[in-house]
């Protein structure tokens, strides 16, 4: 089956124009998906960020004139 103009009868039997009826519904739908993605990778970066940063205590990356705390796990 096609896909249903914006002006064509709605698929769903509504009667109504698709652009009235399951338009939104099919573009709130997707949106939402890209949201939930959109902030999944944002919480996979943050603790990635949080792992790195604060576990690195051997590393001689450290910037300079900063030194590892054991006593509160992170470079002063």
């Amino acid at each position: 089956m096609a896909k249903a103009g914006r002006n064509d009868a709605c698929p769903c039997g509504s009667g109504k124009k698709y652009k009235k009826c399951c338009e939104a519904k099919q573009h709130a739908r997707g949106m939402s998906r890209l949201m939930i993605a959109a902030l999944l990778a944002a919480l996979a970066g943050g603790l990635y960020a949080f792992t790195v940063g604060f576990t690195d205590e051997g590393t001689a990356t450290a910037a300079p004139g900063r030194v590892w705390s054991p006593e509160h796990g992170h470079y002063h």
